[in-house]
């Protein structure tokens, strides 16, 4: 894989927060973007993608496509359409490449894509991380707080994102 030109960490208070989060990235996703989620069960993957498809003002539910392998949600103001991928039950690249994505059109956000689309020019590659023992009292129950990581590549995330 190619340097990242583009790196940020930061942490995530709450399941909200990740959520705001999505948002803010998902305002700045233009056709033929590629993000690549990374992280653990109940990380905030889904969480994160469901902002992305508010920010981008997107048709239907974001839900975690899991079962289906792709959803596509076609944008409500003239933007790009969301293509969500979870390629947590593909064997390999070339099962990605049998669902024969729209990258060049769409704004495609793939969980569990490390390993698929690694060669990509340029992709943003989000790595959420719980953060045991950071928690965040809320009244009723106690959040775990998140870590996350950006790493940019190629010259369309040379300059990174801000939220």
């Amino acid at each position: 894989m190619q340097q990242a030109t583009w790196r940020h960490e930061a942490e995530i208070a709450t399941p909200e927060a990740m959520h705001d989060l999505g948002v803010a990235i998902g305002e700045t996703l233009k056709a033929g973007d590629v993000v690549m989620l990374t992280g653990a069960l109940g990380a905030g993957k889904t969480t994160l993608t469901r902002g992305i498809g508010e920010g981008m003002g997107v048709r239907g539910q974001v839900t975690s496509p899991t079962f289906v392998l792709a959803r596509t949600h076609p944008s409500l103001r003239g933007g790009p359409e969301l293509v969500h991928v979870d390629a947590y039950r593909l064997g390999g690249p070339e099962e990605l490449d049998d669902l024969d994505l729209d990258f060049e059109h769409a704004a495609v956000v793939i969980e569990w894509g490390k390993g698929m689309i690694d060669d990509l020019p340029n992709l943003l590659e989000i790595t959420l991380t719980r953060q045991t023992g950071a928690e965040v009292e809320t009244g009723e129950e106690a959040i775990e707080a998140r870590g996350i990581l950006f790493e940019g590549y190629g010259e369309r995330w040379k300059e990174g994102i801000t939220w």
